[in-house]
């Protein structure tokens, strides 16, 4: 399975959708309630929560990332807050890319780290408590949104546009992570990415309720090593099929994939069936800078695999230029007005 998220999600509502309705009413009775009537705790300092409203890929770490380097910018010193899903540490855990691996900490939170100081633990508020005490005066909530462990200034909810909320219902109907209604109730604004229409939907939605609608593109970063060569992409991500349209975005010719479930650990033979795929069409191998995180700390990974292996980035690019500034000066003076 590509993802953890079963296909009929992503499809018209089926049988299956229908079957699992009174489930996915008592789910999302549950979250709703969670999300509207819970009070998390407050810190002395803005949070500004990236989240989405459903489960799989959406584009949050290069979001992340992109408002890290916009805080910076601004002359804050942010740190980010994860909850560090796909990884195998328990407690609370500060990371340290020079030390960790990614199968550790997660290959999120992996990656996260080299913008700025990134603290994992199921209860944000005690991550963000320790950020603040190693001097960070800014935190990015990578996810969580819909937890209500930490207290949001800000709430920005990536949608994208290629895959929107699919059939929109609620686990395990659907994707959503809660009713779209109650999730829009607490979302400050929403970030769609990409070109498409599958998103349209949910901005009209937040239209309507007077939220901020943002635009943004993922941009290959990498693009030069990848133009004009031939490829077999393989990922492990929410969404692999927008890895292979960067792919293809970036000039590279896609002339075979293989899709792996969301935070994929790489067996040895799967390595080698992929290396020898790759060498019987003549073709070169790529993959995304998160698999990459979690290959390039597996002991078990051959070194000529990896010598082989081209990885492709993206930086998220806003179509506005000041919107970063914009959402970040907005969560620092609602922190300010609750202070």
């Amino acid at each position: 399975m590509a993802s953890e998220a079963p296909p009929f999600w992503w499809e018209k509502p089926d049988w299956r959708a229908m079957a699992l309705a009174p489930a996915a009413w008592i789910y999302g009775a549950v979250a709703g309630r969670r999300l509207l009537k819970s009070e998390p705790p407050r810190i002395s300092a803005p949070v500004l929560c990236i989240g989405n409203f459903t489960v799989g890929g959406a584009g949050k770490t290069p979001t992340a990332i992109a408002l890290t380097r916009a805080a910076k910018v601004l002359g804050h010193n942010p740190g980010i807050v994860s909850r560090g899903y796909g990884g195998t540490y328990t407690g609370l855990h500060v990371v340290d890319p020079g030390r960790d691996s990614a199968r550790y900490v997660g290959d999120e939170p992996f990656l996260l780290a080299n913008h700025a100081p990134v603290a994992l633990c199921p209860d944000r508020h005690r991550a963000a408590m320790r950020l603040m005490e190693n001097g960070c005066d800014f935190i990015i909530m990578d996810d969580g949104f819909q937890s209500a462990r930490l207290h949001m200034d800000f709430a920005l909810l990536v949608v994208d546009s290629m895959r929107g909320i699919g059939n929109g219902r609620v686990i395990p109907a659907g994707p959503l992570r809660a009713p779209l209604t109650d999730q829009m109730r607490r979302t400050d604004a929403v970030l769609r990415i990409g070109q498409g229409a599958e998103a349209d939907f949910v901005v009209r939605r937040a239209s309507r309720a007077g939220r901020a609608i943002y635009e943004a593109q993922l941009v290959p970063s990498s693009a030069m090593q990848v133009a004009g060569g031939k490829w077999l992409a393989f990922a492990g991500i929410g969404n692999p099929e927008k890895f292979f349209a960067s792919v293809r975005q970036a000039g590279g010719e896609v002339v075979e994939t293989r899709a792996f479930a969301d935070h994929h650990n790489y067996r040895p033979e799967e390595l080698s069936a992929l290396q020898q795929a790759a060498n019987e069409r003549g073709i070169g191998l790529i993959t995304t800078a998160k698999d990459h995180a979690r290959l390039s700390t597996m002991t078990s990974a051959p070194e000529e695999f990896l010598r082989r292996l081209a990885v492709l980035d993206v930086d998220l690019v806003f179509a506005r230029k000041d919107a970063p500034a914009r959402i970040i000066e907005t969560a620092i003076e609602r922190f300010r007005i609750r202070s």
